[in-house]
C-alpha cells in the first residue's frame, strides 16, 4: 500500500485515533522487547534508555486515549499494515545488536519519530476529512517535539571511534 493509499484510508476522526493508538502501542512493545534484548546480552544501560522510550511512547498512547474523548479507540493496524514495519514509529528490530551504545538507540528512536512525523505531516497535507487534516497536524507537531527531542539527547554521545565499532566475537550463522 502506498503512501498516498494509507492516507486516503484515513478517513475519519475515530480511524486516525485507532492508527495513531497502534503507532504508539507498537512502538513501546519493540522498546520492550530491546530492553530485554539489551538485558539478556548484559547491556544494562541500554536497556534502561529502551525502557524509558517505552515509557515514552505509552505516556504518548494515553495521550491519544484521552484526546479521544467519547470515541471507543483501540489499536488498529488497517491502513498501516503494509508498512515496512508494523508502524511508522517503530524501532527497526533489524538494526538492534548487542554491542548497541546509547547513541545508536538514539538514533534508532530518532528515524522512527522522523518516520511518524512524516506519516502525520503527509497525512495533514493530504487528508480527505478536514478535521482528520487538523488531528494530523497536531499529532505532526507532537512528533516535530519528539524528533527534537532525540536530536538534543544525542548531543550528549559522541559517535564511537572505527576501532569501537569492532566486534571481537561475531555471531556465527547456523544453518
Amino acid at each position: 500500500m502506498s503512501d498516498a493509499a494509507v492516507i486516503q484510508a484515513i478517513d475519519s476522526p475515530a480511524t486516525l485515533f485507532a492508527v495513531a493508538l497502534e503507532i504508539e502501542t507498537d512502538a513501546v512493545e519493540r522498546y520492550k522487547l530491546l530492553a530485554e534484548q539489551m538485558e539478556t546480552h548484559n547491556n544494562p544501560e541500554l536497556a534502561r534508555i529502551f525502557l524509558d522510550l517505552a515509557r515514552a511512547e505509552g505516556l504518548h498512547a494515553e495521550q491519544i486515549r484521552r484526546a479521544a474523548g467519547d470515541l471507543v479507540v483501540e489499536p488498529r493496524r488497517g491502513p498501516i499494515g503494509a508498512w515496512r514495519t508494523e508502524s511508522p514509529e517503530s524501532a527497526d528490530l533489524i538494526s538492534a545488536h548487542y554491542l548497541m551504545r546509547p547513541r545508536d538507540a538514539l538514533l534508532m528512536a530518532l528515524a522512527g519519530e522522523e518516520r511518524a512525523l512524516a506519516f502525520y505531516s503527509g497525512l495533514a497535507a493530504a487528508g480527505n476529512d478536514a478535521l482528520v487534516r487538523k488531528l494530523a497536524a497536531d499529532f505532526a507537531e507532537e512528533e516535530r517535539e519528539h524528533v527534537e527531542l532525540c536530536r538534543r539527547l544525542l548531543l550528549r554521545y559522541l559517535p564511537p571511534a572505527a576501532a569501537d565499532a569492532d566486534d571481537p566475537d561475531p555471531p556465527l550463522a547456523v544453518d
